[in-house]
């Protein structure tokens, strides 16, 4: 459970530190743009927690997969951009993908 803690802490992390990146236009406004590397910082060292013990492939695939699904929320949300009908059902199925992925191991007991 801790590993899935950390995990979604480093999304969150992620998400901050992109939507940080947005708004501080190219570095170049400083308080947004600190936010951003302390962000990262903050969400690749939680990731490499994760990584300790969990699979790569299935760590990587949440992390990408969640936070695009978010990023595309967030620029929705709070900086007016476009969510057509083919992105929301593409976001659906992103999130589908990462539920399949953790369930994936739990049915199969971790063998192909």
């Amino acid at each position: 459970m801790q590993n899935f803690i950390f995990l979604a802490l480093a999304i969150a992390a992620e998400i901050v530190a992109t939507s940080s990146l947005k708004t501080s236009y190219g570095f170049t406004r400083l308080w947004p743009s600190m936010l951003t590397i302390v962000a990262y910082g903050v969400a690749f060292y939680l990731l490499s927690q994760t990584l300790k013990r969990m699979e790569i492939g299935v760590v990587y695939a949440i992390w990408s997969g969640a936070g695009t699904a978010a990023m595309a929320l967030v620029g929705y949300w709070f900086f007016q951009e476009s969510m057509s009908a083919v992105k929301a059902v593409s976001i659906t199925l992103i999130v589908l993908g990462v539920i399949g992925l953790n369930l994936g191991d739990v049915v199969t007991g971790g063998r192909m």
